[in-house]
């Protein structure tokens, strides 16, 4: 007689299923039933990061310096949020607390990303250091 009864998931299993879920409902465009309002919260935090260091890779890349390329880091960042919250998954904003409040989640982390990034890599290509 075979054991027909089923053993639940283990939680690494747990974890790895809901990790790359969420990965393809943050890449699937207006997919619309977010499980947890948490969720989509935290694709746009994790969005927040990749976007702040690959922006400052590029600043450090190019010789920007001061208030513009923070300027334009802020510009650039809150667009790409608002396109993705508002254009591409089309959630409900009001849901979330307004638009305020999904462009603010994770943007002073992202900032404080972007700075080191920009900041280390320019200095070490840019800047000449005199003894």
């Amino acid at each position: 007689m075979a054991n027909t009864t089923k053993r639940p998931a283990s939680k690494s299993n747990d974890a790895e299923g809901s990790k790359g879920s969420l990965l393809s409902k943050a890449l699937t465009a207006e997919y619309g039933s977010w499980n947890d309002k948490d969720e989509f919260l935290d694709v746009i935090y994790w969005l927040r990061q990749i976007l702040g260091v690959i922006l400052g890779l590029i600043w450090g890349l190019l010789p920007m310096k001061g208030i513009l390329g923070i300027a334009i880091f802020f510009l650039v960042n809150v667009a790409i949020v608002y396109i993705y919250s508002s254009t591409f998954q089309k959630v409900d904003e009001e849901e979330y607390g307004g638009m305020g409040e999904i462009l603010k989640e994770g943007l002073m982390t992202s900032f404080s990303s972007f700075l080191v990034c920009w900041i280390i890599l320019y200095s070490s290509l840019h800047v000449e250091f005199s003894s």
